[in-house]
């Protein structure tokens, strides 16, 4: 496993509309195919795409960031937490490493992050060009999101309250419910702790989680450009989800259309990526190998 201080020093951090941005650039180790910008989802970070990334690195430059109040970024507080900005903060590293084309990979509240870049990308106003977009486990639709209870209590009134009993115990339990068959293992869930609490982070979870709002208040524009989609777009995912597994693959292909490429993990629960990186990378290369 890569601990927290391996994975630091392999990034880097710049400021990005006035906020320190930590993330990682890696060059593709063999033949290049191109460049995948990969963006992580809640409570956690980057960190999570350590076991998919020696893979996907060997053909693909990797680009991945901790978002603003995550991981070893910047965690500001006060602060109003919102997608867009989120959003902004993307293609501003996007454009500050001088990304022309890349493939999107996101996962949880990166994919909400990535619906709102894809729409810009459909109105020709964002930056560089996509060359896909493939969606692990998230709330692509507000209406088919089922919230864990410690979700429902941080976006309630009582949610600057809640978030001091926020401990590591109750985190573990969390995970310990939306994970699959392959639990997280002890070391794994400390580092998910350590990052999330990292630098007073816990101080900001319930403004965080103001993005189950914006899912609500931007839900036609978000569901609009996943139907607009002017790149190929894709699914992998942990159908024992509790929170964003088959029945949210189901209405996408409501929704969306089931032409798309949709592939399902039928013991694998909300971190694909983290429980199942084999199949999780041989999907997601097969994905690629179709464009």
């Amino acid at each position: 496993m890569i601990s927290p201080d391996e994975w630091l020093a392999r990034g880097q951090q710049r400021e990005l509309l006035g906020h320190n941005i930590f993330y990682i650039d890696e060059a593709a180790k063999d033949e290049a195919r191109g460049t995948i910008l990969l963006i992580h989802g809640f409570p956690t970070s980057s960190w999570d795409w350590w076991k998919i990334w020696p893979q996907l690195n060997r053909h693909y430059r990797l680009v991945a960031m901790d978002l603003l109040g995550f991981g070893f970024s910047a965690k500001p507080s006060p602060h109003d937490y919102r997608i867009m900005e989120q959003a902004d903060l993307c293609e501003a590293l996007a454009d500050s490493l001088a990304l022309g084309e890349f493939h999107v990979l996101a996962h949880d509240y990166g994919d909400t992050v990535a619906q709102e870049m894809l729409a810009r990308q459909n109105e020709e106003l964002g930056v560089g060009k996509w060359l896909s977009c493939l969606f692990l486990n998230g709330g692509l639709f507000p209406e088919t999101h089922r919230a864990v209870l410690a979700q429902r209590l941080l976006k309630s009134p009582i949610g600057f309250l809640f978030r001091h009993a926020l401990t590591k115990q109750s985190l573990n339990k969390s995970f310990d419910h939306i994970f699959g068959e392959t639990k997280a293992s002890p070391e794994e869930l400390d580092v998910f702790f350590e990052l999330f609490d990292r630098d007073g982070g816990r101080r900001n979870v319930h403004r965080l989680i103001h993005y189950m709002s914006d899912r609500i208040e931007h839900r036609d524009r978000w569901v609009g450009a996943l139907k607009s989609a002017r790149c190929p777009i894709g699914l992998i995912n942990g159908s024992l989800d509790p929170v964003s597994g088959n029945h949210m693959v189901q209405r996408f292909e409501e929704v969306v259309g089931s032409g798309h490429f949709i592939h399902r993990l039928p013991t694998v629960g909300h971190y694909p990526q983290v429980e199942a990186p084999q199949p999780v990378v041989a999907a997601y290369e097969q994905f690629l190998e179709t464009l």
